[in-house]
């Protein structure tokens, strides 16, 4: 555990660092957030926060290399994530790209699928899907690039859809990798492996690269982090889910729940957790899917209709809807874990108030005037 921190805060510290240099550069090539009408900043943001980002991830994966539990390893946690960051680095040029000539929705995509598609060819996919009672269900070839470049492209595009509010994708993809790594770490744990596992690494550092670009993100925002950080942090994420199965070849949740047989979430967990994680921007994606097909519009065309943005028109302040849309991703993210890994009467009390004390905040807590500050950040 200990090494898996010292990944977190290299991670951290780097891209904190790294801040500084890539909003330099942002500026000095015109890598800009241009005022649009459906925009909530006033003043134009500079970009390139997933350069940061990646340098982060690129220090942790090299620290990882050295530290004395970690470089010991076996050869495919070292692979599977070598694989995910030179993917990330991928998506990651494409997205500099884009925050610089911004590309067309169709090129953009092509690039997602590509970097998906290197994941699958270098082996970081889904081989089997844990059915309850029924053990593992191996998938074929086809099934299983198919389902990994799936996952991959709607992870990516789920996280860049919620990038609308300064520090939100960055505090709900940490709160998420930080949730994966604990049910990745529990779940190598309950099945006597090595804990030594790329998941695990992958969502250390991820957790640690989100954190460490907050300060620069969050409310009022000094550089953001852009198509090349939001495809980056959600292909990321996703690769640290498709590399899992790989490396179990049978996994048994139900001893990490306290050996009820009966329990079905724990068995459904592998499947559900890495959607369940990012629910909230994998709903704003789809009811905007839904929303513009239904208006004759393209599933592309950008709007002012997000879940975010609806927060900011009932009355919350920016900062107020970013933490309450963190509640929510930590909800259904830690939920998830609490309720299979830890089922007590402690764990559903806790949960309960969680619930509660989520739900007021966000319909019963009379909203305050926002200042002019936030309403034009």
């Amino acid at each position: 555990m200990r090494e898996y921190l010292t990944v977190f805060l290299v991670a951290a510290v780097v891209t904190y660092l790294l801040g500084v240099v890539a909003r330099e550069i942002a500026l000095r090539t015109g890598a800009v957030a241009r005022v649009r009408d459906r925009d909530v900043h006033a003043v134009p943001i500079p970009y390139f926060g997933g350069v940061a980002m990646l340098g982060g991830l690129a220090a942790a994966y090299l620290v990882a290399h050295r530290l004395p539990f970690l470089s010991l390893s076996d050869n495919q946690v070292f692979h599977d994530a070598k694989f995910v960051l030179i993917g990330g680095a991928m998506i990651c040029l494409l997205g500099v790209l884009d925050d610089l000539f911004e590309l067309d929705a169709l090129t953009k995509l092509g690039g997602q699928v590509l970097a998906a598609g290197f994941l699958v060819i270098n082996q970081v996919q889904f081989f089997a899907i844990q059915l309850p009672g029924r053990g593992q269900f191996s998938l074929d070839s086809t099934q299983a690039a198919l389902i990994s470049v799936v996952v991959v492209v709607a992870t990516v595009n789920a996280v860049n859809f919620v990038d609308g509010l300064d520090g939100l994708a960055a505090g709900v993809v940490g709160i998420g990798a930080v949730a994966f790594f604990a049910f990745a770490y529990k779940l190598a744990d309950a099945n006597d492996e090595t804990l030594a596992i790329s998941a695990a690494l992958l969502c250390a550092a991820l957790g640690g690269a989100c954190a460490g670009f907050l300060p620069h993100n969050f409310f009022p925002a000094r550089i953001f982090m852009g198509d090349s950080g939001s495809m980056l942090i959600g292909l990321v994420l996703a690769g640290s889910a498709l590399s899992l199965t790989g490396q179990f070849a049978t996994v048994d949740m139900t001893q990490g729940a306290g050996g009820s047989q009966a329990s079905l979430l724990p068995t459904l967990l592998p499947i559900i957790l890495p959607i369940s994680i990012l629910v909230v921007p994998f709903a704003d994606l789809v009811l905007a899917v839904i929303r513009r097909t239904r208006a004759g519009r393209s599933p592309f065309s950008p709007d002012k209709e997000h879940l975010h943005h609806r927060m900011l028109e009932i009355g919350h302040s920016h900062r107020r809807a970013v933490l309450i849309m963190w509640l929510w991703a930590g909800l259904i993210a830690f939920g998830g874990v609490l309720a299979s890994l830890y089922a007590s009467p402690l764990t559903t009390a806790v949960l309960a108030v969680w619930v509660v004390l989520t739900v007021v905040l966000t319909f019963v807590l009379p909203p305050r005037a926002a200042s002019t500050g936030d309403r034009l950040s």
